[in-house]
């Protein structure tokens, strides 16, 4: 018998005919004799219909009660699961996070778990029961409710899995698990069969959404095995491990990308000690996240200083860049917010050469131009026109084959 937490999103709970079928797939696992505890999400649609409802009354909603707004929806579909398995005679019962006892610290809209208490859920557990969590969210010190951002049921479930010391963390999504890159956009994308926490952490922060990247660390720092899975189709999915469990090391595992990046570029800045400092400061004082940066002298005694930021920040950003140049008496400011990452991620960039030099070419014999380059032990990314992407990434795809990676076995026990 294994003890599994499972974690159905909000497209596997987002109406009642998924919700029986959810629960028939929940009956199924119980019935082969294993102990069940299961995070849900917001019903497809909900946690926005809800942002909207408090955006259409402020801009500036008061962050403690927004939390107790957007923590609702997951307390819906964990009650509907819930009557769903009773009614077909599988004892369940449903807890919010705070009714469970997960702790997070005061950060609302963004909070981080600091403690699970196991107590209720092994009670219930032993009294043969399914138990049922409201994903997404927690109890601060204060009593006040919190949640844990975008993914954070994904991050619920891995926290629970690991407190509990569980055989294996499911995550339940539309997908059948991790591919090479989007199979939406490359329909020759493979499904990898393993993962490293890694590489794992390494597509989630680049762009791909299969998996929160909390949810990934926090499987990684506790080793907890995690399998995504798909909750519409059978099929083995994709088991994120470490990378020594992992049999057959890929040069490189996948592409992730993401098409909401933007270019700034402070021109002919003079060249003065602690200039980079100057500048990254001022933007990270408004709370702007910045990824990747060059910086290029030229013969004129003065820096190029180009970074990019998430799109959404670039307004923000740019009038720190305009303040900056009057400020550094740079000559001019560059920007483009249509530009989009590429990455290639792969464990195997460790013990290889010629990583950088296949995929630097495949890209400029599909004529894209490479704007910005940044690298990692394990990573390649650059920056490409946006009109490009879609280009890139099948160029790239098709250059290290990963259309014909092994087909995965039919079948894949627990581990």
């Amino acid at each position: 018998m294994a003890l599994i937490v499972q974690k159905y999103g909000g497209s596997s709970v987002g109406n009642l005919d998924r919700i029986h079928h959810v629960a028939k797939k929940i009956m199924s696992a119980k019935s082969a004799g294993h102990e069940i505890v299961v995070v849900v999400s917001a019903m497809y649609g909900e946690t926005d219909r809800l942002i909207q409802l408090a955006n259409a009354l402020t801009q500036s909603p008061e962050p403690r009660e927004f939390d107790i707004l957007i923590a609702t929806g997951e307390q819906v579909s964990m009650a509907l699961l819930s009557m769903a398995l009773n009614a077909n005679n599988c004892p369940a019962r449903s807890f919010t996070g705070p009714q469970i006892g997960i702790q997070t610290d005061d950060i609302h809209t963004k909070a981080r778990i600091l403690e699970v208490d196991t107590t209720v859920i092994k009670r219930e557990l032993k009294e043969g029961r399914v138990v049922i969590v409201a994903g997404f969210q927690g109890i601060n010190e204060r009593g006040d409710v919190t949640t844990l951002g975008r993914g954070g049921s994904d991050t619920t479930a891995v926290a629970i899995a690991a407190a509990l010391k569980a055989d294996e963390c499911q995550i339940y999504t539309d997908v059948d698990g991790v591919y090479t890159t989007d199979p939406h956009l490359i329909p020759e994308a493979r499904l990898l069969p393993q993962i490293s926490f890694e590489e794992m952490l390494e597509m989630a922060s680049l762009g791909a959404k299969v998996l929160q990247m909390r949810s990934v660390e926090l499987a990684s720092k506790h080793n907890m095995p995690i399998r995504v899975l798909s909750t519409f189709s059978d099929g083995p999915g994709t088991l994120v491990t470490f990378e020594d469990k992992i049999m057959h090391k890929r040069l490189v595992s996948g592409i992730a990308f993401s098409r909401e990046e933007a270019i700034l570029s402070l021109s002919g800045v003079p060249r003065k000690l602690g200039t980079e400092g100057l500048i990254l400061g001022k933007v990270s004082e408004a709370h702007i996240e910045i990824d990747m940066i060059a910086q290029n002298a030229t013969a004129q005694d003065t820096v190029d200083f180009t970074f990019t930021v998430h799109r959404k920040e670039y307004p923000k950003a740019l009038k720190i860049v305009e303040d900056l140049a009057i400020q550094l008496g740079a000559n001019t400011v560059k920007t483009n917010s249509r530009v989009a990452k590429l990455s290639l991620v792969g464990i195997g960039m460790r013990s290889h050469t010629g990583v950088a030099s296949t995929m630097f070419r495949s890209l400029g014999e599909a004529g894209i131009n490479i704007q910005m380059i940044t690298t990692s032990e394990i990573k390649i990314s650059v920056i490409v026109d946006e009109t490009h992407l879609e280009q890139g990434v099948r160029a790239v795809h098709s250059a290290f084959e990963l259309d014909k990676l092994p087909h995965v076995p039919e079948k894949m026990s627990i581990e």
